[in-house]
């Protein structure tokens, strides 16, 4: 198994100088908004928090009781041979 051959070796847009300034920007440009903001930001944290949980049940995206399938393969071996 090869990885696939790419022809340009150009790096990412993100390990790219614009990009990486693009990064740092947002950084510093959302410390500062937290800064200003925080006391806003903190009435909505447990509202927030609530959110994440449904979020991310969705995101992970088999939910509980994804691992059922490994059962069925009990009998096999790596190579698909008993």
């Amino acid at each position: 198994m090869n990885p696939p051959n790419n022809e340009s070796n150009e790096p990412s847009f993100w390990r790219r100088p614009a990009g990486m300034v693009l990064v740092t920007v947002a950084i510093i440009g959302g410390f500062f908004f937290l800064r200003e903001h925080w006391g806003h930001v903190l009435g909505y944290w447990p509202y927030l928090l609530l959110l994440a949980c449904p979020l991310m049940h969705l995101m992970h995206g088999k939910g509980h009781g994804g691992h059922s399938s490994h059962s069925q393969d009990s009998g096999r071996t790596h190579h698909g041979r008993k």
